[in-house]
Formats: structure tokens, C-alpha cells, sequence
């Protein structure tokens, strides 16, 4: 019998009667992840076990090479049943990493599967695994329709086509998948030949020859415009740290000039060039009502050797240790001089970064839009319990908890939409912990009505997405009706133990 029972990680009574009443039954809005497109427009089925839970993550690969497994199991050449075999192996390891928690809260959701995943268990794993991925209810549009996903945002490149976007939205999906403009390669000048390759991969999408500097803004805004009306309301930059160093027009030109001619710059020119980008990049956001996600501190690609060998994105990155606040504060600062500071959302990836992202965000909040300024969901090596509440600590203590926008899966992967109840189950345990100590108030309607804006409301409200006023209503229905929401006492969920309001 495994331990993903029904009280997994709600420890009190009262967090389990919140998580069941006010956040289990929350339809998902994931607006960042880094799903596959392609998959969703032609409704992927996945073939076995490796292809829906371990190809391309790298998550698992860390784990796995900590563990002493060879490469070829985790980015190689092995067969699709060894590289099954060498993960479950090493789960039983992960004891601690919430990647432990997670295989086997993703085992029970996806396939039923309740038992302890090890050497001795993987063969009948695999097997009862596969044979439910038969079944239509896992395929792409099976799963998002299961998880009661109503809209997801993948990350685009302003080259992509978006062409399975157009697919998508003709094939008359349920889910509403919306792109993101996320143009971190326009500020990748470091290599002019790999830059240049795709100045004119953008140039070709947007149908303008790129030669000089004005006709690179063109562009970009050309395509800026084409994903908005493809339904895209969000930017986002992966970033180290913001760049905010002052660059007028002509610098940015010639910086753009001499790389475009395949020289190399300096690398203060080409923060100045990255600099001006940002801030034209977060004018376009501001003019359509956009919202702006910036992901800031990880440290990238930090062995070369396995860069070369395996690309980006292949779990060698790590947490970075540069200085945040004041280029952070000098970006927003500028945006917000201009008039033109759109909605933002600040993730860090450093754990000692939380409250000055936090207090930094309550310095930009206008008074016309609930905050505008969000501290993003805990991101990557922080996308645990531990970082999760140290999250939820630091936005309550120095903001609003109320007007939090919730969770993201971030994620490639189609096997991780149960992060958002794990997020759930944390943000429930935390608040029923409080309320059974007296430190918060013993209030249904006021922790109820925060769970549920938290899980999903605030994010419908906020994002502006085409479908936003429709999923809001949707919200308040099941709200209303209790759709999902309430369980039989047969199930066990303890009799209400929080006193409703007045």
C-alpha cells in the first residue's frame, strides 16, 4: 500500500476540510508550461511508460546520473524499458527529493497504481502503465480534459510559425491553449553566428528583410502582433538578472550593426543592447494589455562539457547568486516612469531572493489593478513543499496572500499536472495548521473564498486571456453549485470544523 493516501500532506483536520471543500474540486488555468504544441494539436498518444514520464525529463535525469546511472539511460541510446528500469531504480533513493513524492502522487493519478515504485515492482508497473495508456482518456486532449485543464499557455520563440496553434483552435479542443512570446534568443548576442541564423529565421516569420536595427524592432513587433492574435496575452524572459543599464536608440543600433556583421561584443555593449530590448519588449506588453513574466537566477548551462554534448536543457543548470534587486527595481522603475509597466510576474530561482522580490513588487502596485505586481509561484528548485511555503510566507509577509495568482506546472511534461493539487494541498495544510494554533481566524467564508482565488480565480481575473471572463463565471458556477467540491463523510473527509462567517 503506498502513502499518497487522501490526507496526503493536509496534516489537520481543518486543512483537509478546506483542500476537499474549497480547492480539489478547482478547474487548472496552467498559463506557463512548456508543452508541446505539436503534441496537443494532434492529440499525442504516448506509446509506453518512458515516452509520457521520463523522455526529456531532466528533472529525473539529475536524480538518476546522483545516483550513479550512466548516460545512456538518461539522454542515450537504451531502450525505453532499461531507461524505466534505471529511473525505478533510483527512486527508492529520492527519498527526501520531492521527486519522490511526486512519482508516486503522478503513479496514482494517472494509472491507479498505489504501490512502491523499485526495482522489484517496475515490471508490473510498466505493464499495468501501458495498458492504461491505451485507453483515449490518456492521450493529450484525454489528460487535459481529465485534469479539468480549461487553458494553458505554452512558451514560444517569436520565429515559431504557430502553426499548431492554428491547428489547435480549428480542431475545436475544450482546453483553450494560448501561445507565450518569449524572444530570450533576441538578447543572445554572445555567439553572432547563432544570433544572426535566427535574425533571419525571424525576418523570414514575419515577412521583413532585416538589415538594420529598425527593421529587428519591426519585426519583433510584427510578431508580437501575430501571437495576439493568435489569444497570446503573455511575455516571458528567461533571465540571470534583469537588465537595466541606460541605451539610447543609437547605441542599440550599433550594437545590433556590429553583431549582425558577426563581430563580437563586449559585455557590457551587449547588456546596454539587451537592456533596450527589455524595455521596447515590456512598451509592447503595456500597449496590449499584456501581463509579463520574468524569470530570473538560474544558473544555466553551467557544465559546458555535457552543454556540447546533450544542448540546453538537459538538467544541467542550478541556482544562480547574482545581485537582483537593484537592476530589478531600475527595469520596473523605468517601465513605470514611462507609463508603460504591464502586469508582471517575478519568479526567482534563489531562495534567499524571496523577500526582496516580494517587498520589491509592493513598490510598483498603482491602486487601480489588485496586484499588479505579482511574486511568482516557487520555481523549479523550489517547486517543493519546503519551497513552496517559503513562497507563501514571503508574498503573505510582505503582501497580499489574497491576490496571489497561484500555481504553474512549468513543465514538459504531460504527467505533471498534479502539481497543482500538491500546491494545493501545501497552501491548504498551511492554512489549517494557523487556524487550529489561533493564529488565523476560525472563518469558512474568508479562508474558503481565498483558497479558491488562489487555485484559480485570481489567475482568471488577472491574465486577460480571451476566455478569461468565461472561465471566471465558470469558477463562481462550480463555486456555487459545489461541483467536485464536496465529498461524502463515507469518504472520509472529517465533519466541518470551521465555523462558517457572517
Amino acid at each position: 500500500m503506498g502513502f499518497i493516501t487522501e490526507h496526503f500532506l493536509l496534516h489537520t483536520e481543518t486543512a483537509r476540510y478546506l483542500y476537499k471543500k474549497y480547492a480539489s474540486g478547482q478547474p487548472i488555468l496552467d498559463y506557463h508550461c512548456h508543452l508541446s504544441p505539436q503534441d496537443v494539436a494532434e492529440n499525442r498518444h504516448f506509446g509506453n511508460l518512458f515516452e509520457i514520464w521520463l523522455q526529456g525529463d531532466h528533472y529525473k535525469w539529475r536524480a538518476m546520473r546522483a545516483n550513479g546511472v550512466p548516460e545512456r539511460y538518461c539522454t542515450g541510446d537504451a531502450e525505453p524499458y532499461q531507461k524505466f528500469l534505471a529511473w525505478a531504480g533510483t527512486v527508492p533513493q529520492t527519498l527526501r527529493n520531492p521527486l519522490y513524492h511526486w512519482a508516486h502522487l503522478e503513479l496514482a493519478r494517472y494509472f491507479g497504481i498505489d504501490e512502491f515504485l523499485d526495482e522489484r515492482t517496475a515490471p508490473a508497473i510498466w505493464q499495468q502503465a501501458n495498458e492504461r495508456l491505451k485507453d483515449e482518456e490518456l492521450s493529450a486532449w484525454g489528460i487535459l480534459e481529465r485534469f479539468h485543464v480549461e487553458a494553458l499557455c505554452t512558451t514560444d520563440d517569436p520565429a515559431d510559425s504557430l502553426q499548431y496553434h492554428r491547428q489547435i483552435r480549428e480542431a475545436g479542443l475544450a482546453t483553450q491553449v494560448f501561445p507565450t512570446f518569449r524572444p530570450d534568443r533576441a538578447l543572445r548576442t554572445a555567439d553572432p553566428a547563432s544570433f544572426n541564423k535566427w535574425v533571419d529565421k525571424l525576418g523570414r516569420s514575419a515577412n521583413i528583410e532585416i538589415s538594420r536595427f529598425s527593421d529587428f524592432l519591426a519585426a519583433l513587433k510584427k510578431r508580437h502582433d501575430d501571437f495576439h492574435q493568435h489569444g497570446c496575452r503573455i511575455s516571458d524572459h528567461g533571465l540571470d538578472r534583469c537588465h537595466a543599464e541606460p541605451c539610447s536608440e543609437a547605441e542599440a543600433s550599433a550594437a545590433f550593426a556590429r553583431v549582425r556583421g558577426g563581430d563580437f561584443l563586449s559585455v557590457e555593449t551587449a547588456g546596454r543592447l539587451a537592456s533596450y530590448l527589455m524595455l521596447f519588449f515590456g512598451q509592447l506588453d503595456a500597449e496590449k494589455g499584456w501581463t509579463k513574466q520574468l524569470h530570473l537566477g538560474a544558473y544555466r548551462n553551467a557544465s559546458m562539457r555535457m552543454l556540447n554534448g546533450h544542448g540546453r536543457d538537459a538538467g544541467f543548470d542550478s541556482i544562480g547568486d547574482w545581485p537582483q534587486v537593484e537592476s530589478l527595481g531600475r527595469y520596473l522603475d523605468s517601465l513605470d516612469r514611462a507609463g508603460a509597466l504591464p502586469r508582471t510576474i517575478i519568479y526567482n530561482a534563489n531562495p534567499s531572493d524571496n523577500y526582496a522580490f516580494a517587498a520589491m513588487a509592493g513598490n510598483f502596485n498603482d491602486g487601480k489593478l489588485a496586484g499588479k505586481i505579482q511574486l511568482g509561484s516557487a520555481w523549479w528548485f523550489l517547486d517543493q513543499k519546503d519551497g513552496m511555503e517559503l513562497q507563501l510566507n514571503a508574498l503573505s509577509n510582505c503582501g497580499l496572500l489574497s491576490r496571489f495568482v497561484g500555481m504553474v506546472t512549468d513543465s514538459r511534461s504531460f504527467m505533471s499536472y498534479p502539481r497543482h493539487e500538491y500546491f494545493r494541498r501545501v497552501l491548504c495544510n498551511l492554512l489549517g495548521k494557523e487556524v487550529e494554533a489561533g493564529e488565523l481566524p476560525d472563518h469558512e467564508e474568508l479562508l474558503g473564498t481565498m483558497i479558491r482565488k488562489i487555485c484559480y480565480q485570481n489567475a482568471a481575473e488577472y491574465l486577460c486571456l480571451p476566455m478569461a471572463h468565461e472561465t471566471a463565471e465558470s469558477a463562481a458556477a462550480v463555486a456555487a453549485n459545489g461541483h467536485g467540491l464536496s465529498a461524502p463523510r463515507s469518504d472520509g473527509v472529517p465533519a466541518r470544523r470551521v465555523e462558517k462567517g457572517s
